[in-house]
């Protein structure tokens, strides 16, 4: 299994923090360009399963899969959005975005005395402890190796 990049969102849809991993192809657009359209994407999306849903969704959209990945979205009662693509045969993303949740975004974001709420992260701390996790995760694999 192969993790392809993370985005993290603020309630308002600006971009916190973005790194990418495995990710083979580029859009051809610019960061900003691409996470307006994600952040979008999101919004839309998360509209129509409410709406559409047969049956009471109490956590609303969690993932979708294609034939090449799977786009795989937590968000915290605080609405901040954590949004993980990877191959389309990872498991448990949904309990492991909620470990990024808590194990690193708050500790090290959240806790850091410097950050400011709702501004793009740019701790190196939180950067190298993000990396770390995911890399000793079960479902990183390079495709280096």
């Amino acid at each position: 299994m192969t993790v392809h990049n993370i985005y993290i969102f603020d309630r308002y849809g600006t971009l916190l923090y973005y790194y990418e991993w495995n990710r083979l192809k580029q859009s051809g657009i610019t960061r900003e360009e691409e996470a307006k359209l994600m952040y979008g994407m999101l919004f839309s999306i998360k509209s129509f399963v409410n709406k559409i849903s047969p049956l009471d969704t109490k956590d609303g959209f969690l993932c979708y899969k294609t034939s090449k990945y799977s786009l795989h979205f937590f968000e915290t009662p605080s609405s901040i959005k954590f949004v993980l693509t990877t191959d389309v045969g990872a498991q448990n993303v949904r309990q492991f975005l909620q470990q990024i949740y808590s194990q690193i975004y708050v500790e090290y974001a959240v806790k850091n005395p410097v950050w400011q709420n709702n501004k793009p992260i740019k701790s190196e701390l939180f950067k190298s402890k993000l990396d770390a996790f995911v890399k000793q995760s079960p479902i990183f694999v390079s495709k280096a190796n």
